[in-house]
């Protein structure tokens, strides 16, 4: 992903340049270069893998019979086992109500707590909601399954904003582009770990009437895994560097960045980052003391209107309300792709679709899995390089294309499957279709887009709104899709076609292209000229505070001499000799 904010200033230029010839390299291989760095890219993984798991598990759980028997009023037809489908919608959208409600409270609690106690506080909750789940062998058991899975939504939603906020702050810089990519790559791996899981468990005991109970309760349980080894990971995790200096604690934060990087405290490389945090706090506080006075005294109280106040502020002027507009309606569109329909609900909508049994749905859902995790993979190598305006349209056109065509082939063949089983199998090709182009198009460019959008003293808030966006309309996706399948059939697939041409027809006309783009060239496309030069000239004065500026200059190169500074980062990009404590060696290309 590209560096957040588009072209940098010769000041950040220099800085980028003084960071890589001292650090050797960027990338995914800096991250194999130190074992401490390597385990927090392990750790950004067992999140996302988490967040993955969870998402995926329930599909397959709620096609096994012997889930079903306990679920009492949620059985439309005991005969047959038959979901009443509004109640089975509730049952999945539950959970994203949940995490809806968590993504509101885990900026509050990641400040007061820091993001460390955040995490483990929210695996706490986390897991006190799967143990509510796995004791629903009961005859109540449909409320505890409820339950469970809010509790549940609560824990993900807030584990999957400050997860990745908490790696991404205590991460060297080198490898956080690294590490947006594989956070992303374990989300598609856990929803396809649990798809095959779910496969598998559904044959213990049988998969008629005499399944055994641990059919699924073993995928259910399953999750408290990844979910304890992150909880026991953190206690012996550093707190953020970042959240140290910001609170005050700068000599923790010192220590904490030597230990990361294996090197003494008084090293260049320390005293740069370190430099480069203290500069972004100040500009933080800075920025809440122009914007916000009556709320820049750091308590409980202030921090939690904060969240609310400074969201509020992004709907009082134009320019940011059509930021607004892209981050909240874009995010409306990729859920209403029916990706989530898909993940969901995909044994029910394949048996829909003609396959044979429950089994054979469960194989089909297990290689929707594959094929999304394998399609994320090109568009963290490419996106860069493609924009995200062209792979947002391509990637809407592609899906609504394959919605169509399912719609088609399911108008033309619904009540003759049995002898028509070649048309279902294009039906379900068509799924798979969909989903390779929604792994490499809305998945990580629709996230891209929002965090690209904002200036620099708005981006955490306009991000969790359009996080809240996203998990709002996954909750209602989840609520009437059983409805629409029963009562729409096919049209439920038009229904998913027209608003993700919508989607496509959106982005065309509305969304910018970001990359590449300054602060300023933003300003311009959403009308706020000015904003980002005066947020520049804030960031001056904060790096010649903290002392930045001077110590960027010490390291050979001069800031206010445009040719000397390019002339520093050419070398460094085509692998020039560099000298770091007095060896001569030659650097990589910078990332």
């Amino acid at each position: 992903m590209a560096p957040v904010g588009g072209t940098a200033t010769e000041f950040e230029a220099a800085a980028l340049a003084r960071r890589q010839a001292l650090s050797g390299g960027s990338g995914p291989l800096a991250l194999l270069r130190n074992l401490r760095v390597f385990g927090i890219a392990c750790f950004a993984c067992l999140g996302g893998l988490l967040y993955g798991y969870n998402q995926g598990v329930f599909s397959g759980v709620l096609t096994m019979t012997a889930f079903k028997k306990h679920m009492g009023s949620y059985i439309e037809d005991e005969a047959t086992l038959t979901w009443n489908d509004s109640k089975q919608g509730w049952l999945v959208s539950i959970l994203e109500l949940g995490a809806w409600f968590g993504t509101m409270y885990s900026g509050f609690l990641a400040e007061i707590l820091s993001r460390k106690y955040a995490i483990l506080v929210n695996v706490t909750i986390f897991v006190i909601g799967v143990v509510v789940q796995t004791t629903a062998i009961t005859p109540s058991g449909h409320s505890s399954i409820l339950g469970g899975r809010f509790i549940t939504g609560m824990g993900v939603g807030s584990l999957s904003m400050i997860v990745p906020m908490y790696n991404a702050e205590i991460a060297p810089p080198e490898v956080r582009g690294a590490l947006v990519g594989l956070q992303q790559m374990s989300i598609t791996l856990g929803i396809m770990i649990s798809f095959w899981i779910d496969y598998g468990t559904n044959f213990i005991g049988g998969t008629g009437k005499g399944q055994h109970n641990g059919a699924w309760l073993l995928p259910l349980s399953l999750q408290l895994v990844p979910a304890v080894l992150l909880g026991l990971g953190m206690l012996f995790m550093p707190f953020s560097p970042r959240w140290l200096v910001h609170h005050g604690r700068e000599a923790e934060a010192r220590g904490v960045l030597a230990r990361l990087r294996d090197l003494p405290q008084d090293h260049e490389l320390i005293e740069l980052e370190f430099m480069e945090i203290k500069a972004q706090s100040l500009f933080e506080k800075r920025s809440l003391q122009e914007n916000f006075p009556h709320l820049q005294e750091q308590t409980a109280w202030n921090i939690l209107k904060l969240q609310f106040v400074a969201i509020g502020s992004l709907f009082k002027s134009m320019p940011m309300f059509r930021r607004v507009i892209v981050a909240t309606v874009i995010m409306f569109f990729q859920q209403w792709t029916g990706i989530n329909a898909i993940l969901y609900y995909a044994p029910k909508i394949f048996n829909g679709l003609g396959l044979s049994s429950n089994a054979v749905s469960l194989l089909a859902t297990g290689v929707v899995g594959i094929a999304m995790f394998i399609a994320t993979i090109p568009a963290i190598m490419w996106v860069d390089k493609w924009g995200r305006k062209p792979v947002l349209i391509w990637g809407a056109l592609g899906m609504a294309t394959c919605h169509i065509i399912i719609a088609a082939i399911t108008a033309k063949n619904q009540y003759q499957w049995p002898t028509h089983q070649s048309a279902g199998w294009a039906a379900v090709a068509m799924v798979w279709l969909f989903v390779i182009h929604f792994g490499y198009s809305w998945g990580p460019c629709a996230w891209i887009v929002i965090s690209e959008i904002w200036p620099l003293s708005n981006r955490s808030y306009g991000i969790a709104l359009g996080a809240s966006s996203n998990w709002m309309n996954n909750f209602i996706v989840g609520q009437v899709t059983p409805d629409m399948l029963s009562g729409m059939t096919y049209g439920t697939y038009i229904f998913f076609g027209l608003l993700t041409f919508g989607g496509a027809l959106f982005v065309w006309l509305y969304v910018p292209e970001t990359k590449g783009l300054s602060l300023e060239e933003m300003d311009v496309l959403f009308g706020s000229i000015g904003m980002a030069e005066r947020e520049r000239e804030r960031w001056r004065e904060v790096n010649r505070e903290v002392g930045l500026e001077q110590l960027v200059d010490l390291g050979g190169i001069d800031v206010g001499s445009e040719k000397g500074m390019k002339e520093e980062v050419k070398e460094i990009e085509i692998g020039k000799p560099a000298r770091t404590n007095g060896e001569t060696h030659y650097e990589p290309a910078a990332e």
